[in-house]
């Protein structure tokens, strides 16, 4: 298989993974042949990248790092709790939460467990899920991210648990945001980013008030906009004044943003999302956790077409755990010539580096 931009897709090409809706329906399933029309679907849906069948790496596979009844459980708990909260101003934002926190708390331990288990780099570009409301998954992919990252960090079990709670609801605060100004494509005016930044405390206030949650938790939403250099909001703090989660967080949210389709721009690849990271390293995110980050996720997703510094072409087709730069490469040419298949392992070649990644 390989990994394709929807863009890019042509007609005639077949699937090679199944697309799920947030239920965990399949909504096209592996074998078929795409046609246009659906092609032009899935551009709608904002899938952005998918999975053909393509010769010589039929083989190839992907292993989910997280079950699909554990990832539709997630969902669901989160789109039923904000979408009450988004839907019934009689009842009050803190209450809702508080009567959710238990399953909230059991989807972390869940998430978790798996994580521990597989024992993989972690890869979400390769899943293919659509849902309507973007904070959804965004809360569920940052705070696997964040989980990620604390793992690597060796935080203890009760940590892991608290930073997972406060990434499921950093953004619990825009729910209190206009839709209007939410999914708005164009430039914002002023006012309406003043809007989108109260969403830090406006979470905070929701949070706070949840007596079956840690603090903390409602910090993380408060926090996870503060940057390094103190040029974040709503508190323009920085350095230590800043908590490790918020700080960890922070990473995993910029990273999701950028590297899934939005209103207003294109997803990135996970190695320029990378990139974005690093030009900001010690400025405005910490560095510890991007490292962190880089050795717990995987920056070229299997599938992905690439280029190396020697001029050989190949495919992404396996992972390294702890090494999430350092991917296998099954070679397909050679100076511009096909080759007969075959594999290299960059952790173990360490002068052969990645130069560019091609999902046309």
């Amino acid at each position: 298989m390989r990994l394709v931009a929807t863009s890019y897709v042509e007609a005639g090409a077949v699937l090679a993974k199944a697309i799920y809706n947030e239920k965990g329906q399949i909504l096209v399933n592996a074998g078929i042949t795409l046609k246009e029309k659906m092609i032009e679907r899935l551009q709608e849906l904002g899938i952005s990248y998918i999975f053909i069948k393509e010769e010589g790496t039929e083989d190839i596979e992907y292993n989910e790092t997280i079950s699909d009844s554990t990832r539709r459980e997630a969902i669901q708990t989160i789109s039923s709790t904000f979408e009450q909260i988004q839907k019934d101003p009689k009842l009050t934002s803190s209450f809702v939460v508080e009567k959710a926190s238990k399953r909230f708390s059991d989807i972390i331990r869940h998430l978790l467990t798996e994580i521990r288990e597989k024992q993989d780099l972690l890869n979400l570009l390769s899943d293919a899920f659509t849902h309507d409301n973007y904070i959804f998954m965004h809360s569920l992919n940052v705070t696997l991210y964040s989980l990620a990252i604390g793992m690597q960090l060796k935080l203890t079990p009760k940590e892991l648990e608290t930073l997972g709670l406060g990434a499921i609801f950093h953004d619990i605060g825009k729910l209190k945001v206009p839709l209007d100004v939410l999914l708005k494509p164009d430039k914002l005016t002023d006012s309406e980013y003043e809007d989108i930044k109260k969403h830090t405390e406006e979470g905070f206030e929701i949070l706070r008030k949840v007596h079956s949650i840690p603090l903390l938790v409602a910090h993380c939403a408060y926090q996870h906009h503060e940057r390094m250099n103190g040029s974040g909001y709503p508190r323009g703090i920085a350095g230590s004044d800043i908590h490790y989660f918020g700080k960890i967080i922070a990473v995993a949210d910029v990273f999701d943003a950028i590297t899934s389709n939005r209103v207003y721009r294109k997803a990135m690849l996970p190695s320029e999302g990378l990139e974005i990271l690093y030009s900001g390293s010690g400025t405005l995110f910490d560095q510890k956790v991007i490292e962190a980050f880089r050795l717990a996720v995987a920056i070229y997703p299997v599938g992905l077409s690439v280029v190396l510094n020697d001029g050989r072409r190949g495919i992404v087709s396996g992972q390294n755990t702890g090494y999430g730069d350092r991917p296998l490469i099954r070679i397909l040419e050679e100076s511009g010539v096909k080759v007969t298949p075959y594999e290299i392992d960059l952790k173990n070649e360490l002068s052969v580096v990645i130069i560019s990644c091609d999902t046309e």
